[in-house]
C-alpha cells in the first residue's frame, strides 16, 4: 500500500491514505482482525504503512500473540513483544533497531487504552460504601440476616490464621518462588508462571488488563498453603463435601493481582455462594442483586443447551467507562475490602472486583442448605430459567412485564412465550457508542431496573416456573458450563441422599428441579404394581449410579426405564439387550451364570393423562410402538426387530453429529421401555476400588479376560439382508480411496465389516473440530496431526485378504461387544473368607445404593468379582474396542493388570504375525495404532481419559508417542488362536 511522503502531510491525518480501503473500518475492528494473525504476517503488515506500524507495534496485540502460541510456562521479557519473540523460533529474531514515530495520526481508542494501562488507582478507594461491615458475627444472625439475602464485610475471621501475616509477596516468594500457579487471562489456554516469575511481571508490565493468579488447584502445587487458613464457621456447610476430592467442582482459589487487575462482572457457576478474605492490598467491589444486569454488560443464552456466556468490559474499563453514567439509583452495592476483611457474596449476585494495589486473597465456592435447591435448578436442562436467573426480567425482551406477569400466574405449564426462542438469546444493557442516543438508553437501563424492583423475584418457586417441563435430564444436552455433568450430578445427589437423611426433603425439591426425579418415582411406582412389586420405598425414591438411564435399586431387584437418545434409542438399546439374553439361553453360554438374571421387561406410556403398561420380550412390534412409525412395515415381523443389525444402521446414522444434533429427537415421547432384572449382593467395583488388595485386582483382571473372551465367542444373530440393502440405498458417504467392493447377499462376513467401516469413515470426517471442541488436555498440537495420523482407508484395519473364490475376506474376526465395561458396571461379592470372617454381618447389609462410603466393617477384606452388569449399549464390531474402557478406566493404565488380562482373554485381536502385512506400512501391523485410532474417533472424550491418566503426554510431540506410551504392551501380545 503506498502513501505520500510524510513531510507532504503536514498536519493532515495520515490514517486514510496510511490503511486505504481498511480506514472505513474503526480501529478496534482492525486491531482486533491482527489478533488473529501469525506473528509472521504482523510484522509483514507493519511494513505496509505508517499506521499499519503503530498498530502492529501494539503491546496488547502482542500479549495476545504471546499467550496463543505460548509452550511452556510463562517468562516476562519486559514488553510482549520481546517476550513473544523470545517463545518463537530463531527466524523471528527482530533486528535491533529504534522504534519509528509518527505524526498526523490520533486515535481515540488507542488513546483510552494506553490511559487505562497507566492509570493510578489512588482515588479510587473510599472509606464508608454501602455493604454492610460486621464484627464478630454469630452464625444465626448471619443465616437470618445475610445469607441468600445480601451481602457482607466481616472481620475477625481470618485473625488466627498463619496466612494473615505469611501471605505477603516477599514471603510468598521466598517459599514458593519455583512453584507454578495458573494464570488467569481471556484465551482459553491455560498458562502458568512460576511465582518468581509472575512478581518479576508484576514490577514490569504496564498493562489495562494485567494478568492474575486465579488458581484452583495451588492447594496440589503448593499443599502448604492449605495449612496457612481455615474455612469460617459461618461457611462450613457445605454438600460438596460428600464428593471425593478429585470428584468435586473448582471450589477454591488463590488469587494475586497487581493494581489495574480484577475480575469484571459474572455471576459465580451454578448459581453457587462464596466468601473472599483478603490478606494483604484493598480491592474495590461493585455487587448488584440477582436479575439486575449491570450496565455494558451483554448474556448470552444459548437456547440448546442453556449455556450462560457474558460479554463484559474489564474491571477497570467498567469503573472508568460506565460507572460515570450511572444515576445514583442505578449504581451497584460498593464497598473497599480491606486486608483481614472477608467478603461473603450470596447465590446469584452480580459482581465485580478491582484490586487498587497488588493484593493476595484465597476465597471459595460453596453450597449449602440456602442455596442448594438455586444450584440444582441452574444445571436443569433448557435455557428459559437460565435466563431469568441471570437477566432477571430483562430476559423477556422487548414484551413488557404486565403481558409477562398475566402468562406467568396464568397457571400453564407452557412458557413458550419468553422471547428467548433464537439460537442465542441476547440480554443487554447498552454501552457508550450503541447508539447515537445513548443518553435515552440510560433512562430505558433505568426504566427496567424499576421493573426488576417492582416485579423480579429471586425466589426458588418464582424462578422454576420457568423450567421447561418437556426438557429431561437424561437425554436433553447438558450446559458446557455447568460445574459439573449429569452422570457426577446424579452421583453428587445419591450420594447426599444417604449421608444426609435429615435433609432428604430438601434433596428431594433439588432432584425434582435437576433430575424430574417426582415424576420417575411415579413411573417407578406403575412398574412396581403392574409386576406386584413392593412399592417404592423411603430409601429407593433417588435413581443411583452414574449411567445414562434411570436405574432403581429396590429390595430384590433392580428397575432400569431407557430414556437415553430418546424413545428410538431406548428402543433399540432394550431391543438388543433383550435379544442378547436370548442367545445367551439359546446357546447355554457360561456368561449367562454372571449375567443378573431378567426378570420382567416391558413398555410404560402415557395416555390420555394416565400410564399404561404393557410386557414386552424384545420380539415383535408392540401397537404402542406401531403408532410411533418408528419401525419400516417391512420390518413388522416376528423375531427382534430392535435387535442388533438394525442398531447399527442408527450408530451409522448417528455417527459424527454432534451432541446437539443426535439429541435433536431426543424429546421424551411419552413411551418407555423398562427392564427388570435380580439385584446382585455385594458392592460395585467403583465403590472398592481402593480397598481392593493388589491380589483382588488381579483376579478382577483375570475374571474380565475369561467374560470378555466368553462374549466375542459369542454367535452373531442371523444378518438380515433386506435391511443392509435398505442401508446401502441410503448411504449419504462416499470415499473414494477404500476399495472395498459391494457385497453380493451370500457373503455375511463382508456385509457386517461394510456397516462398520463406513461408520468409521463418517466419524473421520469432522474428528479435528470435533477434538478442538472437547479441547484441554488435549494438546492443540496433536490436533493439528490427526488428521494425517488416522487412515483414509479403514480397510486396512480388517486384514482383508483374497479368498480361493475370489471374494475378498476378513481374516479379523467381527463379534458381540459390551463397549462399556466400566467401574460402575463390574459387581463384585465378598469372598468366602471375608464372608466367613464376618459371620454376624447379614449378607443383605453388604448391599447400598453405590453412593455409600462407608466400610461396613470389610475394609481391607477380600472380594470377588461377580457380574458384568448393563448390556444396553451392546453392539457388534471389533473385539478390541472393548478393551479401551477396560484398561483406562477399570484398570487405570496399569500395564501389569493389563497384562494379567490378556493371559485369560486368550482370543488374537488382529492380524498380528499369522497374516502378512497389508499395504500402508507396518503401523496396521500394530494393535497399538489400531486401539489409538478408536480412541481419536470415539463417542466419548477417550482422550481426556488418556491424557488425565497420563499427565506428561500433554506435552508429546506426536500421536505415535502416545500410541505407544498407552497402548504399546498390546504389540507384545500374541494370542492364542
Amino acid at each position: 500500500m503506498d502513501e505520500p511522503d510524510a513531510q507532504s502531510l503536514g498536519p493532515r491525518d495520515r490514517r486514510t491514505d496510511a490503511l486505504g480501503d481498511l480506514s472505513v473500518l474503526p480501529d478496534e475492528t482492525v486491531c482486533a482482525i491482527l489478533e488473529y494473525l501469525t506473528p509472521r504476517d504482523v510484522a509483514r503488515c507493519a511494513c505496509v504503512s505508517s499506521v499499519m506500524y503503530i498498530l502492529c507495534n501494539e503491546e496488547p496485540l502482542w500479549m495476545s500473540l504471546c499467550l496463543k502460541s505460548l509452550k511452556g510456562p510463562l517468562q516476562y521479557k519486559g514488553s510482549w513483544k520481546k517476550t513473544a519473540l523470545e517463545h518463537l523460533p530463531s527466524e523471528y529474531e527482530e533486528p535491533c533497531r529504534k522504534p519509528l514515530y509518527f505524526d498526523g495520526f490520533n486515535s481515540l481508542f488507542l488513546y483510552r487504552r494506553l490511559y487505562r494501562s497507566n492509570t493510578a488507582l489512588y482515588g479510587f478507594s473510599f472509606d464508608k460504601g454501602t455493604v454492610e461491615r460486621k464484627e464478630d458475627l454469630c452464625l444465626e444472625e448471619f443465616y437470618h440476616q445475610y445469607e441468600g439475602k445480601k451481602p457482607v464485610l466481616v472481620t475477625g475471621l481470618a485473625d488466627t490464621w498463619p496466612a494473615r501475616h505469611a501471605w505477603t509477596t516477599d514471603q510468598l516468594l521466598l517459599n514458593y518462588g519455583d512453584t507454578a500457579f495458573r494464570i488467569s487471562q481471556k484465551s482459553a489456554q491455560k498458562i502458568l508462571m512460576k511465582f518468581k516469575d509472575y512478581v518479576s511481571y508484576m514490577k514490569l508490565q504496564h498493562d489495562e488488563d494485567p494478568l492474575y493468579i486465579f488458581d484452583d488447584k495451588f492447594g496440589e502445587v503448593a499443599p502448604g498453603l492449605l495449612k496457612d487458613y481455615s474455612v469460617p464457621h459461618l461457611f462450613q456447610e457445605d454438600f460438596f463435601d460428600v464428593l471425593d476430592r478429585d470428584e468435586r467442582p473448582p471450589f477454591r482459589w488463590l488469587i494475586i493481582g497487581p493494581e489495574r487487575s480484577g475480575a469484571s462482572w459474572h455471576v459465580d457457576p451454578a448459581l453457587t455462594s462464596a466468601w473472599n478474605t483478603l490478606l494483604c492490598g484493598r480491592k474495590r467491589w461493585a455487587l448488584y442483586p440477582p436479575g439486575r444486569v449491570p450496565l455494558g454488560v451483554t448474556v448470552h443464552v444459548n437456547d440448546e443447551d442453556g449455556d450462560v456466556n457474558v460479554e463484559t468490559p474489564s474491571s477497570l474499563q467498567w469503573w472508568l467507562d460506565f460507572y460515570p453514567l450511572l444515576a445514583d439509583e442505578d449504581k451497584p452495592i460498593e464497598c473497599t475490602q480491606l486486608p483481614g476483611e472477608t467478603i461473603f457474596v450470596p447465590s446469584g449476585w452480580w459482581h465485580c472486583v478491582l484490586n487498587l494495589e497488588t493484593t493476595i486473597a484465597v476465597t471459595q465456592n460453596f453450597v449449602n442448605s440456602k442455596n442448594f435447591e438455586f444450584v440444582c435448578l441452574d444445571m436443569a436442562p433448557g435455557y428459559q430459567h437460565k435466563g431469568v436467573c441471570r437477566a432477571g426480567l430483562l430476559a423477556f425482551g422487548e414484551g413488557s412485564f404486565e403481558d409477562a406477569d398475566k402468562n406467568i400466574f396464568s397457571g400453564e405449564d407452557d412458557y413458550s412465550y419468553l422471547e428467548l426462542t433464537r439460537k442465542e438469546k441476547r440480554v443487554r444493557i447498552q454501552k457508550p457508542g450503541d447508539d447515537p442516543n445513548f443518553e435515552g438508553n440510560i433512562t430505558c437501563a433505568s426504566k427496567r431496573y424499576n421493573m426488576w424492583k417492582q416485579g423480579f423475584s429471586y425466589d426458588i418457586n418464582f424462578l422454576a416456573m420457568f423450567l421447561d417441563k418437556n426438557r429431561d435430564h437424561y437425554n436433553s444436552p447438558w450446559s458446557l458450563g455447568n460445574c459439573m455433568e449429569q452422570r457426577e450430578m446424579r452421583e453428587w445427589l445419591s450420594k447426599l441422599w444417604v449421608r444426609k437423611p435429615g435433609m432428604r426433603e430438601l434433596i428431594w425439591k433439588g432432584a425434582c428441579l435437576a433430575l424430574n426425579a417426582d415424576k420417575w418415582l411415579e413411573r417407578l411406582a406403575e412398574i412396581c404394581a403392574f409386576h406386584d412389586l413392593p412399592s417404592p420405598t423411603d430409601d429407593d425414591r433417588l435413581p443411583v449410579g452414574t449411567g445414562s438411564n434411570p436405574v432403581y435399586l429396590m429390595e430384590n431387584h433392580v428397575i432400569k426405564i431407557f430414556v437415553e437418545g430418546g424413545l428410538e434409542d431406548s428402543l433399540y438399546g432394550i431391543g438388543t439387550e433383550l435379544e442378547f439374553y436370548n442367545l445367551l439361553r439359546k446357546v447355554n453360554s457360561p456368561l449367562k451364570d454372571h449375567i443378573p438374571d431378567v426378570l420382567a421387561s416391558g413398555i410404560l406410556y402415557l395416555e390420555n393423562g394416565s400410564y399404561t403398561v404393557v410386557p414386552w420380550d424384545g420380539k415383535g412390534v408392540p401397537d404402542v410402538i406401531s403408532k410411533s412409525n418408528l419401525v419400516p412395515e417391512k420390518c413388522k415381523v416376528d423375531g427382534y426387530p430392535f435387535g442388533v443389525w438394525n442398531k447399527k444402521q442408527i450408530e451409522y446414522r448417528k455417527a459424527g453429529m454432534s451432541i446437539h444434533e443426535s439429541s435433536s429427537s431426543a424429546r421424551c415421547a411419552g413411551i418407555w421401555p423398562y427392564i427388570v432384572t435380580k439385584r446382585c449382593k455385594g458392592k460395585i467395583f467403583a465403590q472398592l476400588r481402593d480397598r481392593l488388595s493388589r491380589e483382588d485386582t488381579l483376579s478382577l483382571a483375570s475374571f474380565l479376560g475369561e467374560k470378555l473372551r466368553n462374549l466375542h465367542l459369542l454367535p452373531l444373530p442371523p444378518f438380515n439382508h433386506s435391511i443392509f440393502s435398505d442401508f446401502e440405498q441410503h448411504l449419504e458417504l462416499t470415499y473414494s480411496k477404500c476399495h472395498m467392493e459391494a457385497v453380493p447377499n451370500n457373503s455375511n462376513i463382508q456385509a457386517e465389516w461394510e456397516i462398520f467401516i463406513k461408520t468409521l469413515m463418517k466419524k473421520r470426517k469432522d474428528v479435528t473440530s470435533r477434538l478442538s471442541k472437547w479441547g484441554d488436555p488435549i494438546p492443540k498440537t496433536l490436533i493439528e496431526k490427526v488428521d494425517e495420523y488416522i487412515p483414509d482407508d479403514f480397510a486396512n484395519f480388517l486384514n482383508i485378504f483374497e479368498g480361493e473364490s475370489g471374494l475378498k475376506k476378513v481374516w479379523k474376526p467381527c463379534s458381540w461387544i459390551h463397549t462399556d465395561i466400566m467401574d460402575d458396571n463390574i459387581h463384585m461379592e465378598p469372598s468366602s473368607v471375608t464372608l466367613h470372617l464376618n459371620e454376624n454381618a447379614e449378607y443383605a447389609g453388604l448391599v447400598d445404593d453405590g453412593s455409600n462410603g462407608h466400610d461396613d466393617g470389610l475394609k481391607g477384606k477380600s472380594w470377588c468379582p461377580s457380574y458384568i452388569l448393563d448390556f444396553s449399549d451392546l453392539s457388534i464390531g471389533d473385539p478390541i474396542l472393548d478393551l479401551i474402557p477396560i484398561y483406562l478406566d477399570v484398570f487405570r493404565g496399569d500395564p501389569n493388570v493389563l497384562k494379567h488380562f490378556l493371559k485369560s482373554y486368550k482370543l488374537p485381536f488382529g492380524r498380528m504375525s499369522q497374516c502378512e502385512s497389508v499395504e500402508g506400512g507396518d503401523k496396521f501391523g500394530r494393535l497399538s495404532y489400531l486401539t489409538m485410532c478408536y480412541c481419536i474417533l470415539h463417542d466419548e472424550n477417550i482422550l481426556g481419559a488418556i491424557f488425565g491418566i497420563w499427565n506428561e503426554l500433554r506435552t508429546a510431540k506426536s500421536w505415535e508417542e502416545v500410541e505407544l506410551t498407552v497402548w504399546g504392551e498390546l504389540n507384545n501380545y500374541k494370542g492364542f488362536p
